[in-house]
């Protein structure tokens, strides 16, 4: 065999491994969920069934959400292992999978670890938060003893500590249990754009939250169905491949619909699929 021979086999090899590893990590394994924020003015029970309805297989709870008449609509935070048990129990009559939950936490460290004790009894894989700066070591120790990654989320400039990637580089150092959950739509509010963002957190990112925005450097501005507003979204899911993220997409809106949310969710599922080409 000659060596241009043995070299194009090489090549080939190559370029086939390459195509398989990609394979593997294609967006058909992206996890695609929505947030239950996003029907917030339902109760638990209510949010849930939105979901069900969006035909999504995964939600991101959050510890504020109102628990439902039979637990006098108490906040989840507020309630006892017990009243969590229940609302576990409504949860294991769907068949979606929460796997992760927003934590509010608090100013001291027993308000944190109220609520890793409420992500503990759902058996989340990672928690999503805005710990404060001065509390990093607290939260970073307690997400280490319950075994759970917590995702720093980011709000804009002037609400957030981390607002810029830069920001959120700063809060991972030192720091092994903290990764990152890149809320996109809130980051053109800061005149941040999304793919510069995702390159400088390469490496970090757990999860997205997926929302769009009509325009950039306007902190006033309320969120736009994905795929309508100024993010570059197939630039955003080609770097995504690119870093082999193989992570949760949770869908989320902060504007509030009439009669709810549900349809905007229901375009943002066929928006990601038809741009992925995965339906």
């Amino acid at each position: 065999m000659t060596r241009s021979v043995l070299l194009k086999s090489s090549l080939l090899l190559v370029t086939c491994f390459t195509f398989l590893a990609m394979s593997r990590l294609a967006p058909r394994d992206w996890k695609l969920g929505v947030a239950l924020y996003t029907f917030n003015p339902y109760s638990f029970e209510g949010q849930l069934a939105k979901a069900d309805s969006a035909g999504l297989k995964y939600v991101e709870g959050f510890t504020f959400a109102k628990a439902g008449p039979e637990l006098k609509d108490s906040a989840m935070m507020k309630l006892s292992p017990s009243g969590i048990a229940k609302l576990k129990t409504i949860l294991g009559k769907t068949d979606l999978k929460m796997e992760s939950i927003y934590l509010v936490g608090g100013p001291t460290v027993n308000d944190w670890k109220k609520e890793f004790e409420i992500a503990k009894q759902f058996n989340v894989k990672y928690v999503t938060a805005e710990p404060p700066v001065k509390m990093w070591d607290s939260i970073d120790s307690l997400a280490g003893v319950y075994g759970v990654k917590l995702a720093i989320h980011n709000h804009w400039k002037g609400t957030s500590a981390y607002w810029h990637p830069d920001s959120v580089l700063a809060a991972l150092k030192g720091h092994p249990n903290f990764g990152v959950c890149a809320d996109l739509g809130h980051m053109p509010k800061s005149g941040i754009k999304p793919v510069e963002a995702l390159k400088k957190l390469e490496g970090h990112i757990i999860a997205i939250h997926l929302k769009d925005i009509a325009a950039y450097n306007d902190p006033k501005l309320v969120d736009v169905v994905v795929g309508t507003g100024v993010i570059d979204f197939p630039a955003v899911f080609k770097e995504l491949e690119r870093q082999r993220f193989n992570g949760h997409i949770i869908i989320e809106r902060d504007r509030q619909e009439k009669p709810s949310n549900l349809q905007s969710v229901i375009q943002t599922v066929q928006y990601y699929n038809k741009t992925l080409g995965l339906k």
